[in-house]
């Protein structure tokens, strides 16, 4: 049924159709909206069998999740940001026993300072904590996406993380594809824990591992992503199937058969990427052969499916909404990876951090130089050098010079040079 309906409101209903029998809700912007829509769907009645906790923290969200799984029942939460650093420790204990919770993570960016607006760094600072990460270009691909991470989960019993861009997809208002109940009762099964706490068959989940183990626990984990790799494509082809819609998978490709340069991302960006792209492909605009490559699957990462991808390429470009501080790009990191020996030349661009925009002008612009292989290995799009470097003088010159956020906003002309 096409429906239109903002983004967080059709993975709710996503979530819904997939009948999970436990919700762990917790507030906060911007995923609010997925767990009051599943919340309005539990007190109406429409949405049965399903037991809607409101707990006091996120830490609590993802301790109650575990326990319901760990009890057989197919649980879901959803969190944002510092929301998802809150509950980290419980993040990990989640993958190391194995159960198959699916999680919205909202992308959003981390704080100091505070700071609403998207990016990944949330997500990817969580890149190596043992959860499937998917992200998420447009909220159909978000709805098809969930439904996806469910049958994922259960199968490999371990937790899936769903990643949509904050406010751009969770807030955004477009039409989307609600399937039917009898299409995701057909793709999904009833839920068949393969551990669960039952007083009549008392086992111990979670239990101490010295030397002797631990190492061989924590490769099964590995073990399981790689079984990932093989899966997640399958269960793509399996969806399109039953739904008519190619969603989903390990990457997506948009004209990079001919293209000697490729861009390659992951989330919403890919859209203005791909109409950058459009744009430079006419003739008049000097007709250059650059392509796009989509990350769906980031956790586990597709090596090899990158390096197929990229091997007829000349150069590459990974734009990441994320930093890892003293070093650059964390996306490009892996990609480097992908593509070692290939003697490809690669770019790191740093981009819409903290919800900056991210525009055609400034793309063009980018991708040109790119082209004519002009880049510097890290590049920081439409970074306000003045500022910045008004900032290091500040510091350089002044020992007690203050807070750098206040004063680089001032700088900008945000709020007064002065109170009073």
């Amino acid at each position: 049924m096409l429906k239109q309906t903002e983004g967080s409101h059709a993975v709710a209903e996503a979530v819904a159709l997939c009948r999970p029998e436990v919700i762990c809700a917790y507030p906060i912007s911007p995923q609010t909206h997925i767990v009051e829509g599943i919340g309005e769907m539990v007190k109406s009645g429409e949405l049965k069998d399903c037991e809607f906790i409101n707990v006091e923290s996120e830490f609590a969200a993802m301790s109650v999740a575990i326990g319901a799984s760990a009890g057989g029942a197919r649980t879901y939460t959803a969190t944002a940001s510092q929301g998802l650093l809150f509950m980290v420790e419980a993040v990990y204990n989640a993958s190391g026993l194995g159960l198959p919770i699916v999680m919205t993570v909202a992308n959003r960016a981390i704080g100091a300072p505070i700071n609403i607006w998207n990016d990944h760094s949330d997500s990817l600072s969580q890149r190596d904590c043992g959860w499937i990460q998917l992200f998420a270009e447009t909220n159909q691909e978000a709805l098809d996406l969930h439904i996806q991470a469910f049958k994922l989960a259960e199968e490999l019993s371990m937790p899936v993380m769903v990643c949509m861009d904050g406010f751009i997809l969770t807030h955004a208002y477009e039409r989307v594809d609600i399937p039917t109940q009898a299409q995701v009762d057909g793709f999904l099964p009833p839920y068949e824990p393969r551990q669960v706490l039952d007083p009549a068959e008392p086992v111990s989940i979670g239990a101490m591992v010295g030397p002797e183990a631990f190492m061989e626990v924590r490769y099964l984990a590995h073990a399981k992503q790689m079984q990932a790799l093989e899966r997640i494509p399958q269960l793509a082809k399996e969806f399109e199937a039953g739904f008519g819609r190619d969603s989903g998978g390990l990457i997506r490709g948009y004209k990079t058969e001919d293209a000697e340069t490729i861009v390659i991302a992951m989330g919403s960006v890919l859209g203005t990427i791909k109409d950058t792209v459009d744009a430079m492909r006419e003739a008049e605009h000097g007709g250059h052969k650059v392509g796009v490559l989509g990350i769906t699957s980031y956790r586990p990462f597709p090596l090899a499916a990158v390096a197929t991808a990229l091997k007829n390429c000349k150069r590459f470009v990974v734009l990441e909404k994320s930093l890892a501080v003293g070093i650059g790009g964390i996306v490009a990191t892996d990609v480097r990876m992908a593509v070692t020996g290939m003697g490809l030349k690669g770019y790191t661009v740093i981009a819409g951090l903290g919800g900056r925009a991210i525009t055609v002008k400034s793309l063009t612009t980018l991708f040109e130089k790119a082209c004519r292989e002009e880049l510097d290995p890290v590049t920081f799009l439409d970074l306000d050098w003045k500022v910045v470097n008004k900032q290091l003088e500040r510091e350089r010159t002044t020992r007690r010079s203050g807070p750098a956020a206040e004063s680089m906003l001032r700088d900008v002309g945000v709020i007064a040079a002065r109170i009073g």
